[in-house]
């Protein structure tokens, strides 16, 4: 046993039953490394954004802020006292509202691409997350599926009973993913109506 692993089972038993377990030595510096990598990555990705993508994203963030809806509470609210008649010296503009309805059609028409494009480069980070997550899915699984085979030959070979489990060797099979998606197609096409 390693002096680090003496180190870490001695401050593993002073812990209070309340406070979190203590991390093995070096599984912080692992997990600080894969933070930083991913924070690297993002940050990347936003620098090689267009200035278009730059503009609509901090559009789209300010129209889904309270701040927005308080400048058009105030500009409609003016809006309507003005064509009321509510504030002296300012003629009635817009008596019949036309104007700032078609202001607000073509508002939203705009707010709506822009949240459009926001969504549609989010949609593509995250598909990008998601093919991260499913190779290192299969990766797991590979390593899973070679641990399983190791830890069988060695309990076959040390006698012990549950190596010849009938149902391990299904699980030491290797996932063919191809032939997951096909099954799962096959299952929506049948319940489609």
């Amino acid at each position: 046993m390693t002096k680090s692993n003496v180190e870490y089972r001695a401050t593993a038993r002073q812990d209070s039953p309340s406070a979190p377990p203590a991390q093995p030595p070096g599984f912080t510096s692992v997990l600080e490394r894969n933070i930083d990598a991913l924070r690297r990555k993002r940050q990347q990705e936003e620098e090689k954004a267009s200035l278009q993508d730059r503009i609509a994203e901090v559009i789209t963030r300010f129209s889904g802020s309270m701040a927005f809806v308080y400048v058009h509470l105030g500009l409609v609210a003016g809006w309507v006292a003005a064509n009321l008649g509510l504030v002296p010296g300012v003629p009635a503009f817009d008596p019949t509202f036309v104007i700032l309805a078609t202001f607000a059609s073509v508002e939203a028409i705009f707010l709506s691409t822009f949240v459009l494009i926001s969504q549609n480069r989010a949609a593509a980070e995250a598909d990008r997350r998601s093919e991260l997550d499913l190779q290192t899915n299969l990766l797991s699984e590979h390593e899973i599926t070679r641990l399983l085979t190791l830890t069988r030959a060695i309990a076959g070979h040390l006698g012990i009973r549950e190596a010849s489990d009938p149902t391990l060797e299904e699980l030491e099979r290797h996932v063919a993913p191809e032939k997951v998606l096909d099954r799962l197609t096959e299952d929506e096409d049948s319940h489609s109506p």
